[in-house]
Order: C-alpha cells, then sequence, then structure tokens
C-alpha cells in the first residue's frame, strides 16, 4: 500500500527537512531615550528588540507557495501614564485585558499574519528543483506621545507624574502553505519591555523627566519548546486597532478617549 502514497508523502514538506540555525534574539542594551523638546507631548524611545534566523528550505515539489518569516503578538500589556492626584490614562487591550483572548496580533495592519514583507518574510514559489537559502530579520520598539497634560482636559498644564509602561510579546518563526494553510513554526521567542519615568510637571521643559528602575531590558527567551500560535495572533484586528485610550479619574467614571479603530 506504501506505493500509492509515496508521491504524496515525498511531495510535502515537513519539519524535519527545514534547517534552521543563528537564531538570534536581543534587545540593544542601552537605555530608554526621553524627548522633551515639545510643550504638548513627551516622547520616548526604547531600545530596540531584534530577532534573526539563517533557514534552508527543501525544494518544493509542488505548485505551492510558501512563506517563511515572523508572526507576533502581544501576550500582557500595562501602560499608565498618571497625572498628579487627578487619574490616570491607560491605553488597554479589552480583550486581553478581559483574559477573552490570549493573545493579539502585532502585525503591521497589512501582512497579516506576518509581522511585516520586507525583511521579515521571505515567499518561495514551487515547484522549485533545489535548496533554498536565506535570512529573515525583523525589530521592534516603542515611541509613543504622552500628553504633558492631562488629556481630556482644555488645560495645558502640565500634570503628568509618572509613565509606567509594560509589556509581553511572544514572537515565532513560521513556514506556510499559503495554498492549503499548513504552518510550520520552526522557533519561538518570548520577550518583554518596561518603562518606567518618574516626572516633575513644575520643572522647566528639558528638566522634568528622568528613567527610574531598571536602565537595560530583560533579554529575550528563544525557547527549546514550539508553542501553538493563538487563533487571534493570525487575523485581524492588530494591538495598534484594538487599543483603546482610557481615562480613568479618581474620582468619578473612566472615558474612552481614543476607541478602537
Amino acid at each position: 500500500m506504501g506505493c500509492i502514497q509515496s508521491i504524496t508523502c515525498k511531495a510535502r514538506i515537513r519539519r524535519e527537512n527545514i534547517v534552521v540555525y543563528d537564531v538570534c534574539a536581543t534587545i540593544d542594551q542601552c537605555p530608554t531615550l526621553i524627548e522633551e523638546s515639545s510643550p504638548i507631548v513627551l516622547r520616548y524611545k526604547t531600545p530596540y528588540f531584534k530577532a534573526s534566523a539563517r533557514v534552508v528550505m527543501p525544494p518544493i515539489p509542488r505548485n505551492e507557495t510558501w512563506v517563511v518569516g515572523w508572526i507576533q503578538a502581544c501576550n500582557q500589556m500595562e501602560f499608565f501614564n498618571t497625572y498628579s492626584d487627578l487619574g490616570m490614562s491607560s491605553w488597554e487591550l479589552p480583550d486581553l485585558r478581559e483574559g477573552r483572548v490570549k493573545a493579539i496580533s502585532d502585525s503591521d495592519g497589512v501582512s497579516y499574519p506576518w509581522y511585516g514583507n520586507t525583511t521579515e518574510t521571505v515567499t518561495l514559489v514551487g515547484p522549485t528543483n533545489k535548496i533554498s537559502r536565506f535570512s529573515v530579520s525583523m525589530n521592534d520598539n516603542f515611541y509613543p506621545s504622552v500628553t504633558w497634560a492631562v488629556p481630556v482636559s482644555d488645560s495645558n498644564v502640565p500634570l503628568l507624574t509618572r509613565i509606567k509602561r509594560d509589556q509581553s510579546f511572544t514572537t515565532w518563526l513560521v513556514a506556510m502553505n499559503t495554498t492549503t494553510k499548513e504552518k510550520i513554526i520552526l522557533q519561538t521567542i518570548k520577550w518583554r519591555m518596561r518603562v518606567d519615568i518618574e516626572v516633575d510637571p513644575l520643572q522647566l521643559l528639558g528638566h522634568r523627566a528622568r528613567l527610574v528602575g531598571r536602565t537595560q531590558q530583560e533579554q529575550p527567551k528563544i525557547l527549546n519548546r514550539m508553542e501553538p500560535i493563538p487563533p487571534n495572533a493570525l487575523v485581524k484586528p492588530n494591538a495598534n486597532d484594538a487599543q483603546v485610550l482610557m481615562w480613568r479619574p479618581k474620582r468619578g467614571q473612566p472615558l474612552v478617549v481614543i476607541p478602537p479603530k
């Protein structure tokens, strides 16, 4: 009976036929940079998370297209901006916060499910009769703006006193058959970015904010096991479109400042 299925078996690309090497995942060992050039917003720029790998794909014997690249999802997010004793604004992912999903796609919003479509992916169109060697890489960081004044106020008086952010991600290296949607997970990486900034709004612009806590980020973990990809990590919305900016006053009801897209 084996001979009947032999053509099909030979034509399938399996995990054991894909070689992955030189997998690297780092976060730059530099502190988060604070920018105080604007009278409207404080900006900060975190170090970059970077991931790269070399891949050897076997010949593709069928009329199929395979894409190899990086998929990323946000697993956890705390992002609070405190304004004196008045309250705080917070960027939130409601479905993640309420436990309705385990992860939310961190795609660029165009290349679902991939993180991006330049250095992040390589597309192989079959049939091919020889192996393919290539590299895929990606990087990510935070570069947001936070208003000095309370975001729901008409006043421009600076009252910002603290920024705290703690976000966790899972990044997968994946080979995907775009015809059958078969996915082969090649590598799993976990990483986390934390920011803690203290602000004295009474100081002159340029002298208000300082980094507190750790100055260097914990390095990513390249797992020995392959974690499955939650369904929400593969589809819309991505984290940027799903997030909501809330104002949570010390007294009174929370307000939606910026709804999800």
